[in-house]
Parts: C-alpha cells; sequence; structure tokens
C-alpha cells in the first residue's frame, strides 16, 4: 500500500496545467475553468507554449520556465507527450500528476511513463482520468460538467461517467463530498491506495466505491478490510453476469462464479455491496445516521396497512424477518390503541391515527427486547397531521435509544415538511416503504460483514494436525506423470492427509480384480468407472450402487466398459473403483469443493450436493483462509442450512464436523498451491458427523505459492526461544483467538511497563479494540508473541508489533513484555525476530518512539544497533535501524515521509 504525495494529489500548493487552452470544450479550458471557479487560493500555472495568458491567467511555455515548482500537475496534452511531460515535472520538483490523456493502452507508453514516476518518486493518477475534486480544498481538477458542494464522502471510482452521474445526483440531492476521484486505468495509484488514504482521513465519513475490476487482489483487500474498520466501505460492481465462461474439472469450478467470488470479497472485507448510484449515497446516509444493531427482526408502525403489507412482503423475500411482539408489549398496546388496531406486526394503528397515537406506540415498541429496529410508515389523510406524527416519533426516537428508528413518509408538500422534521433528529427517511426496507436490510448486510471483522473465532479442535507432506508427496507425483486431473483414490489420500473422512476406496484394472477387491471389502459396494478423461460418471452410466456379490460386481464393471466404448470412444478406462457401501440413512448430501478465480485467486464453495447439483445451485462462496466461524458463515448463506438444522423425526446434522471439513480445505489449499480445483460430492453429513463418498482434485505445476487474495497465518514463521533460565517459549505470529489471553496479559503487567508501551495508562480494552490488536492482517502488519505451550490454556507472556508503512521503507515497532520476565532476553529475543522479519520482506528502516525514561528499551536499542535521536516537541526518543540503503528515488520519496506515530515502548 501507498499513501506517499496523496495529501499533494488532494491539498497541493500550487498547481501545473499542461495543455491548458483557451479553445471552447477543450479538456485543457475546461480543466482551466474549474480550477479558476472552485475557489483554489493557490497558484494555478497554465503551461501553453502558443499562447501568453490561458483563462487570463499569465502562462508559460514549458516546464522548465515555470516560476516554482507545481505540487500537483494536470496533464491534458497528446498521449505520445506523457511521459515526457512526466520526466520535466519530476525533475522540477512536482509531487502528483493526474493524466487526463488517454494512452490508448500502450504497454511502450506505459512503461515510459511508470519509469518516469519511479525515477523522481512521483505518484500518477490515470492516464485516461476524469481528474479528481476536493471542495474543501477548492480543487476541481478535472472537466467534469458540474462541482461538488463539500461534505463528508469520498467517491472513488473506475469510470468517469459514473463520476459525473454521480456530480448530477448529488448536486440534485443536496450531497457534498470531502473528494471526488476518478481513477482512470489507474497505472500507480489504484483504489487501494485510496482506501487507505480515506480510511484515515478524519474529514470523510464514507467510502463509496465503484469498480470494474481489480488488479490486485491482495493489496486491495488488504486496504479495504482497514478502512472497513474505520467507517463504512460502500462498493457498486458492475458485471454481475457471467465473465468469461471456462471449462471446469469439477461442479466446484462450473458454480464458482465470478461475481459470486466479488461477493465473498465484499462481504469478507466488511464493505457493503450496493446496485445503483442512488442506493449507495442512500446507504452512505442510513448507516451514517443509524445506532449499530445486532440483528434481523423489524417491527413495523403505520397508519396505513396496505403499504405494511407491500414493506413485510419485501422485507421476507430478501431474507429480513418480522418481530414477534412480547405479550407484554401487546398488552400496552391494546391499552393506547383502538381496538381495530391490527394486533401483531405490522402494527397498523388505522389511518386516523394522531401524532400522539404514532409517538406512544413506537415508544411502547422502542421497550420491546425482540425488535432490532423499528420502522414507521406514514399515509397522509385528510383527518391527522403529518407534520404532527413527524414531530411525535421524532420526540419518542430522541428519549429512546433501545432500538434505531427509520421512517418513511409519503405525499409531497405536507410531507416534505414532515421529513425535514425527521432528518433534524437525525431519523433516516425514505419516499417509499420500499426504500426503507432496503435500507433496513444493507444495515443488516453491513453489520454481518463487520462481525466477520470483529468477532473472536474459536480455535481449532486440539489435534488437527494435516499430513502435509503426504499429500504434497501425491501431487507432485501425479504432476511429475504428467497427471492434471487426480483420479478418485487419490483425491481421497489427499484429503484423508488433512483430517477428512473418507470412504476406503480401491483401485480394480479389471472386471475380475474389482469382484475380488468387492468381495474383501464386504457387500454391498459401489463400483465407479476409473478415467481421467470423464468428469461426471453418472453422464455415462459409470456409477453402480448396492451391488451385493461377486457376479453382479462383473457383470456391472463389464457393462460400464462397454457404454464408456460406446458413448466416449477416446477415453481412456484405467479400470474401476470398488468401496464399501457406505450405509448412512438420512444423511444429507453436500457439496464442499475448490475452485482458482482469475483475479481472486482460491476460492471455497458450499452447497447442497448430489447429482443435481448444478441445477439445485443451493451454493455459497468464499475466500480462505477460514476458521470455524467463518466456515459458520458460509453455511449458513445456504438454503441446506436450514435443512442440517433437523425437521421432523430427522436429527439435526454434525453441524461442528461440517464446518470442520471447511476449514480443513480451506488449510489444503493453503499448504499445496498445486491444487486448483477440488470437489467433495457428495459428502455425506449427518449427527455422526461427514463422510466424503466421492473426490476429484485438479492441478497444475504453474501457479504462485503465494496466490491467496488473504494472506493466511505464515506457519512459517513459528519458532523455540530458550531464555536465560532455559526456559523455553514458542515465538509465533498473533492470531485472532488469542484475544482472551492478550488481555489477560495485559492485565498482569505493571502500570510503568504499560506507560512505556501506550505512553498512558491502560488497564482494560474493549473488544473493538483488542480485535484490531489480534485479528491482524500480515499483508501490512505482522506482531510476534511470546506464548507458553506447557500451561493450559497457552499465555501470552510478551509481543512484538511492526506496522509497515511508506511502501514497506519503514516498520513502526513496539515491545512490551511480561514485568517479571525483564532480564531473562525475551525482549531481545521478540525484538530481534521482528528484524529478521522486516530484512526478509526487504524493509529499509525499522523505527520506534521511546520514552527517555526507559532506559532499558534505550539500552536494548543500541545494543541491535539502533541509532537514537531525541524529539523534545515529542517528548520522545526516535530510535531507527537501517536495514538497508534506500535508492535515489527513495531518498526523494522521504521528503514525503509521514511523521512515526507515538506507539512503541518496552
Amino acid at each position: 500500500m501507498s499513501v506517499r504525495h496523496l495529501e499533494s494529489l488532494f491539498h497541493p500548493s500550487s498547481i501545473a496545467v499542461v495543455g491548458a487552452s483557451d479553445r471552447p470544450r477543450s479538456v485543457g479550458a475546461v480543466v482551466m475553468q474549474n480550477l479558476l471557479s472552485g475557489g483554489f487560493t493557490g497558484p494555478i500555472l497554465p503551461i501553453n507554449p502558443g499562447r501568453e495568458a490561458v483563462a487570463g491567467v499569465l502562462a508559460y511555455p514549458d516546464v522548465a520556465r515555470l516560476p516554482i515548482a507545481p505540487e500537483l500537475a494536470v496533464i491534458a496534452t497528446p498521449p505520445e507527450t506523457v511521459p515526457g511531460l512526466v520526466g520535466e515535472l519530476g525533475r522540477r520538483g512536482a509531487r502528483a500528476v493526474a493524466i487526463l490523456s488517454g494512452l490508448g493502452r500502450d504497454p511502450g507508453l506505459q512503461q515510459a511513463l511508470l519509469g518516469a514516476a519511479e525515477q523522481h518518486g512521483l505518484r500518477l493518477l490515470g492516464p485516461n482520468c476524469l481528474g479528481l475534486l476536493a471542495p474543501e480544498a477548492g480543487l476541481n481538477a478535472s472537466f467534469a460538467h458540474t462541482g461538488a458542494k463539500t461534505g463528508e464522502l469520498a467517491l472513488v471510482s473506475q469510470s468517469g461517467a459514473v463520476c459525473t452521474a454521480a456530480l448530477d445526483w448529488a448536486r440534485r440531492s443536496g450531497v457534498g463530498f470531502s473528494s471526488v476521484v476518478s481513477l482512470g486505468e489507474g497505472l500507480d495509484i489504484d483504489a487501494g491506495d485510496l482506501l487507505d488514504h480515506f480510511g484515515a482521513d478524519p474529514k470523510t465519513r464514507a467510502i463509496l466505491l465503484y469498480l470494474e475490476s481489480v488488479s490486485d487482489a491482495r493489496k486491495f483487500l488488504s486496504a479495504a478490510r482497514a478502512a472497513a474498520r474505520n467507517k463504512p466501505v460502500l462498493v457498486i460492481k458492475s458485471g454481475r453476469g457471467a465473465e468469461g465462461g471456462r471449462a471446469a474439472a469439477s461442479h466446484s469450478g462450473a458454480l464458482a462464479g465470478a461475481d459470486d467470488v466479488m461477493d465473498a470479497a465484499i462481504r469478507r472485507a466488511g464493505m457493503l455491496r450496493v446496485e445503483r448510484i442512488d442506493e449507495l449515497f442512500a446507504a452512505a446516509e442510513t448507516l451514517a445516521r443509524t445506532r449499530p444493531f445486532r440483528g434481523d427482526r423489524l417491527a413495523v408502525l403505520t397508519n396505513g396497512g396496505g403499504l405494511a403489507v407491500m414493506a413485510t412482503d419485501m422485507l421476507t423475500a430478501r431474507g429480513g424477518r418480522l418481530a414477534e411482539l412480547a405479550p407484554d408489549t401487546r398488552k400496552r398496546l391494546d391499552e393506547l390503541l383502538p381496538a381495530t388496531w391490527s394486533r401483531a406486526n405490522p402494527i397498523d394503528i388505522i389511518g386516523d391515527a394522531p401524532g400522539e397515537r404514532f409517538g406512544g406506540a413506537l415508544r411502547i415498541l422502542l421497550d420491546d427486547p425482540g425488535n432490532d429496529a423499528v420502522l414507521v410508515i406514514h399515509a397522509p389523510t385528510a383527518i391527522a397531521s403529518s407534520e404532527e406524527a413527524a414531530g411525535a416519533v421524532a420526540d419518542a426516537a430522541g428519549r429512546s435509544h433501545a432500538h434505531p428508528v427509520l421512517a418513511s413518509w409519503l405525499g409531497h408538500d405536507e410531507a416534505e415538511t414532515a421529513q425535514r422534521r425527521l432528518h433534524a433528529a437525525g431519523i433516516p427517511t425514505y419516499d417509499t416503504p420500499e426504500d426503507a426496507i432496503a435500507a433496513f436490510l444493507h444495515l443488516v448486510e453491513f453489520r454481518r460483514n463487520q462481525d466477520l471483522l470483529m468477532e473472536t473465532p474459536p480455535s481449532l479442535p486440539f489435534g488437527f494436525e494435516p499430513d502435509v507432506e503426504s499429500a504434497r508427496r501425491t501431487v507432485l507425483e501425479a504432476l511429475a506423470e504428467g497427471h492434471l486431473l487426480l483420479g478418485e483414490p487419490e483425491s481421497k489420500a489427499v484429503l484423508s492427509a488433512f483430517g477428512i473422512p473418507c470412504v476406503e476406496t480401491r483401485v480394480a484394472r479389471s472386471a475380475e480384480r474389482a469382484a475380488a477387491l468387492a468381495s474383501e471389502l464386504g457387500f454391498p459396494v459401489a463400483l465407479k468407472i476409473h478415467s481421467p478423461d470423464v468428469i461426471h460418471k453418472s453422464d455415462v452410466g459409470g456409477v453402480a450402487l448396492d451391488l451385493g456379490d461377486t457376479a453382479a460386481v462383473a457383470e456391472a464393471a463389464t457393462a460400464m466398459a462397454g457404454r464408456l466404448r460406446a458413448l466416449d470412444p477416446k477415453a481412456r478406462l484405467d479400470g474401476f473403483t470398488v468401496q464399501h457401501m457406505a450405509r448412512r440413512p438420512g444423511a444429507h448430501e453436500l457439496l464442499v469443493g475448490a475452485a482458482t478465480d482469475p483475479v481472486f485467486g482460491p476460492v471455497i464453495l458450499f452447497g447442497q450436493g448430489g447429482t443435481a447439483v448444478e441445477v439445485i445451485a443451493d451454493r455459497a462462496v468464499a475466500l480462505p483462509p477460514l476458521n470455524l466461524h467463518l466456515a459458520r458463515e458460509l453455511v449458513r448463506r445456504t438454503r441446506v442450512d436450514r435443512l442440517l438444522a433437523g425437521y421432523r423425526d430427522r436429527p439435526p446434522a454434525d453441524l461442528d464436523a461440517v464446518c470442520l471439513t471447511l476449514v480443513q480445505i480451506s488449510q489444503l489449499l493453503i499448504d499445496i498451491p498445486q491444487v486448483v480445483e477440488l470437489d467433495v460430492n457428495p459428502l455425506l453429513a449427518d449427527a455422526d458427523g461427514v463422510l466424503a463418498l466421492d473426490a476429484r482434485i485438479r492441478v497444475s505445476a504453474d501457479v504462485e505459492r503465494d496466490r491467496l487474495a488473504i494472506r493466511p497465518y505464515p506457519r512459517e514463521l513459528e519458532e523455540t526461544v530458550e531464555l536465560r533460565g532455559g526456559r523455553r517459549l514458542l515465538v509465533r505470529p498473533i492470531r485472532p483467538e488469542d484475544e482472551a489471553a492478550h488481555q489477560a496479559f495485559l492485565h498482569r503487567l505493571q502500570p510503568d511497563d504499560i506507560r512505556f508501551r501506550f505512553f498512558n495508562l491502560v488497564r482494560e480494552m474493549p473488544h473493538s479494540q483488542m480485535a484490531r490488536y489480534t485479528q491482524i492482517d500480515y499483508e501490512r502488519e505482522m506482531a510476534f508473541i511470546a506464548t507458553d505451550t506447557a500451561v493450559e490454556p497457552p499465555a501470552t507472556l510478551g509481543v512484538v508489533r511492526g506496522v509497515f508503512i511508506s511502501d514497506n521503507r519503514e516498520a513502526e515497532f513496539a515491545i512490551i513484555v511480561q514485568s517479571d520476565l525483564k532480564g531473562q532476553g525475551l525482549g531481545r529475543a521478540l525484538l530481534e525476530k521482528l528484524v529478521r522479519y522486516c530484512r526478509a520482506r526487504g524493509t529499509e528502516e525499522v523505527v520506534g518512539q521511546v520514552l527517555p525514561e526507559n532506559r532499558a528499551m534505550l539500552s536494548l536499542a543500541g545494543r541491535l544497533g539502533f541509532a537514537s535521536r531525541s524529539l523534545p516537541q515529542e517528548g520522545v526518543v526516535e530510535v531507527r535501524l537501517q536495514l538497508r540503503e534506500r535508492s535515489d528515488a527513495g531518498r526523494r520519496r522521504a521528503r514525503g515521509r509521514p511523521q512515526a506515530t507515538r506507539s512503541s515502548g518496552r
């Protein structure tokens, strides 16, 4: 990630316009008009060799003759001139360039442009972009047809047309922006960079994204997850249809559509996906105005029964729930309302309802713990005042903080006044009940996605230690023999190595051998053809079940071979697989699999299995790595989840075993990168656990090991250290499930140790804060903990943390060790571990800030080679260890390096 010089993009002190013009409707002319009318107060420097002035502003013939170095430059000149101009601007001292010109996707021009920018440490927006607007800075460096008012929403778009459409909508709706950015081709600055920038921008309340594609999935998701922890991030992703069909060797490959994967990525990052531009802004407004809530139970209060019925239909169709009224709530409503009220949710308080009836009923509903939010729908009547009802609702909502309130006030003139009253009270208000229901469901989905970021997952069952070497050996042997599709026996061997229960399967080369193996296994048996050229065995009559004797097996095998020759003469027949029939009456047939998305890499698929799996199409996808909580969330998003819970005389299935299987598949994809597609269908699931009946794995030698969109737990970084007294501790990266141990560790520390680490006294951290310490993104941060595994549960005894900034040029570190372990070498072991890790990932410097009185930390830093300097204005000592030489461009970039934060101590 890099936010380097992005401040120069959004808050420049001066701007040069290369290609400025007075020619009507030219890009250079519109940019100059927008800059001059936007209120920018710094120097605007037009560059045009053929004119003395542009738009009444003194012009300059070229970059070299500018009187000052422009902090930001805007280029609107022919494509072939752009790389040279960027080089000139870099030499002149510019920090950022917005390139409005298109390069026609010319690889030579693109490479020359990137080279010129890298040489001088410049940041590039574009090429082929609309430009950017930062209204608070008076900056409109774009050729948009309209400006923007100041607000708290940041819009980042891969489409200039979407930017202009959004600006039009916002102008009509009175919505303002902190920034509007058109990415264009995103050759340098991309959505990930801007998510980092706006995620930390205190003037941005929510981030709105329009995406057409993602080029660097890991960078994008890492930035999105970080930003979504701080503020709402809402996404429109175009292209919901299938993107480029491809031949698949399994159900998983056929079912894991690209848009499903994008949905999974957005959900995993804690963002919210919407469909339309107006919905984007409405959702941002709703999230900003509504208090957090936990569930999906909605109470509907209305004076128009038909409107409530329509709202209820939409709510239930899209997965929401009507709240059940508590007996006490119904009793209190009976006392307040006319006898003809609906006596159920939706609560119809009759068309003549005055304001006090609305307010009284709402107060009662806000006291009911059985709902999570209340929607108030008002239809205009000639009997009661709409504005009076709005005032009563606003007053009732203001007196209670139990549940959030949403409103839909219908009508025109009187409704507008009522809506302003509700808005002033902080109640999100919608023109139609359907819009209000959509907003409520956005809130539900957003909260679920946020929970995926913040909830501490349960630990894996003790003893889950996959036999990685055995599985890897099976895969590599297949590749060495030129086999890209593992047969059923080999696939099951790989699954078994990762702890997934499989039916024992044997291979017979002939019908006679199949009959003999069946006798050994015991009847009845299942017989299947064994062919690398047949994807779905049942399609060629290649499956026979419940065979009761050797004659039946031999006859079935002979018939299968004949059918295969008739239906697919070119298909190879390597024999038959034989397995004992698994008797699991009442078991559910599930599909568990994996596929490889061209953008996000490996994805895991779960759903209802069987031969009609594509027709049933009950599936959900998720990105690995998974833990048990994430696996449960994946299962929850399918219809078969309700069947697994049990019904009538069918007992619940062992859901923990199902979720563990998903986690085991996730670990398989992490440990065996050659696996590109995997299919377990069916996976039987019942009260006794799970059992894989059939399996297929596709492999490839041409894969990147580091292919997951979310970096998994780096197990290879675990090591054992020995302290001076001989005590041995495990040092490993921190995991989300360490939260409880981390909180206990904080409680055991002495006050001075806490002050040296946090620069103030902290004894208790809320879950949301502790989750940020334990649920780290290994792509942008690393924390190593020292833990004593000899006690149960293992105790955390020390932690060192490094946060990587400025394109990995710096790692800001912090370290703390349990008070009674000082002087035993643990602090040194942890800091040396972090330094080795930083050196291995190419970090240039490790830096920290230490209180002057923390002599032990300063002494340790000195012994490890850190240089120190006092920062009196900060009241700290900065310690810095250089790990490698900076390039010339790196030294130039350092001019814009952000100051280290107060994060270190011991």
